[in-house]
């Protein structure tokens, strides 16, 4: 069976429910009929800090695997608007960000040490209450898929009119607001919890989330059992999508709310509790751009985030960018990407009031769901330490769904 692909993320475990394509299951006899999917996701990049940073010259290599079991037990075993999902992490990885003296972090696949893992990352139990409109989830789950999800695909019934990703950039603040760093649980610190997805309309949604907030005390909560020891995260957003114009250019818009509750420190400081705002939006701006690729196009987001937090590395965050789709010749599933991302950094951590961070990459689609994707990233404010000079990274990052 060939597998349909898209131009996806620059980590599609990151923004997505169901891991890879379901090929590995369809390779040992597993029938979508039986409602059992088994798939996976690696990424594997090299890194070169070819001018400034922390460490010039500096290579690392990462790996991130993930596999996933999903199991829809409604067709199954007949349990009306059950599933489950299961998610397996294994990193390898290096201290990329911190040799380009990245507070942002310019590789989404690295965040906090130790960056050599092995995870259960989800393990989930989803019940739909109400057909297409109510749902809850619980166990341990990547809420970085429901809330504050700028590249979450745009979908139609006309297939050539979707946005298969809004982005393929690889920083790690396209896929965690930067505000949200250190709080909202994700790749790859789970969270462990229940989220509520509310859908009354096909263009408009509401999501409710409460979670185990222990990554807000810097604990590896992807590596350790789920804990309740009165530190939650709790959030809330909002959102809506439309079209424009005669090309009925699709676009999406979302706002949330979030509180963390419990003591928190940093160094000589002490806060209870910290709350924050965040938004973001997609726009396709053009449709049918190459005249050899009918659903060439191109497309821009943005994302805003604040807090008043006194102890995480980012108070606030502003993203913007801009992604092209079968731009060149006809090649249907390439696609290229611009992002900038300016942080207002933590005076109690970080003596640079501020990091800017510019990205641009082309993921260039190799054979059935293989991609490769060079990337360049310059960082002139790298904000670890106030006296780095600007730094300038290469990255060369090949993506396989299975």
């Amino acid at each position: 069976m060939t597998e349909k692909v898209a131009a996806v993320s620059g980590n599609p475990a990151a923004t997505t429910f169901s891991t890879g394509t379901g090929w590995l299951g369809r390779q040992l006899g597993l029938r979508d009929e039986w409602g059992v999917t088994l798939g996976g996701v690696w990424l594997a990049d090299t890194n070169l800090v070819a001018a400034g940073g922390a460490q010039p010259g500096g290579w690392t290599n990462n790996s991130a695997l993930f596999i996933g079991l999903g199991i829809d037990a409604e067709k199954l075993v007949d349990w009306r608007g059950a599933s489950f999902g299961f998610q397996f992490l294994q990193l390898n990885a290096g201290n990329t960000n911190g040799e380009a003296g990245s507070v942002q972090g310019y590789n989404g696949i690295v965040g906090p040490s130790p960056f050599n893992r092995t995870e259960l990352f989800e393990a989930w139990y989803a019940q739909e209450m109400i057909k297409d409109v109510l749902k809850i989830r619980i166990g341990r789950v990547n809420p970085g898929a429901d809330f504050n999800n700028v590249l979450r695909p745009v979908t139609f019934t006309d297939v050539s009119q979707n946005i298969p990703s809004v982005s393929g950039l690889i920083y790690s603040t396209v896929f965690a607001n930067g505000s949200l760093i250190g709080f909202l649980p994700g790749y790859y610190n789970s969270g462990n919890g229940a989220t509520v997805n509310f859908t009354p309309t096909k263009s408009f949604y509401l999501n409710l989330g409460v979670y185990d907030g222990n990554n807000a005390l810097r604990v590896q909560t992807g590596m350790v059992p789920p804990t309740f020891n009165g530190y939650y995260f709790n959030i809330g957003e909002i959102g809506t999508n439309w079209t424009l114009g005669e090309g009925n250019h699709p676009g999406q818009f979302g706002i949330g709310l979030w509180h963390q509750t419990g003591i928190l420190t940093a160094p000589g400081v002490t806060q209870d509790g910290a709350s924050g705002v965040y938004l973001f939006g997609s726009q396709r701006i053009a449709h049918g751009v190459n005249e050899r690729v009918p659903s060439s196009g191109v497309s821009t987001f943005f994302q805003f985030g604040a807090s008043n937090s006194q102890t995480s590395p980012i108070n606030q965050y502003y993203g913007a960018g801009v992604t092209g789709f079968g731009l060149i010749g006809n090649r249907a599933v390439d696609s290229m990407g611009i992002g900038a991302a300016f942080s207002r950094l933590n005076p109690v951590l970080f003596a640079r009031p501020s990091e800017l961070m510019f990205q641009a990459y082309y993921q260039a689609h190799l054979f059935a769901a293989t991609f490769l994707q060079p990337t360049v990233s310059f960082i002139p404010t790298p904000g670890v330490a106030p006296n780095l000079p600007p730094t300038l990274t290469t990255t060369m990052r090949l993506t396989v769904l299975f």
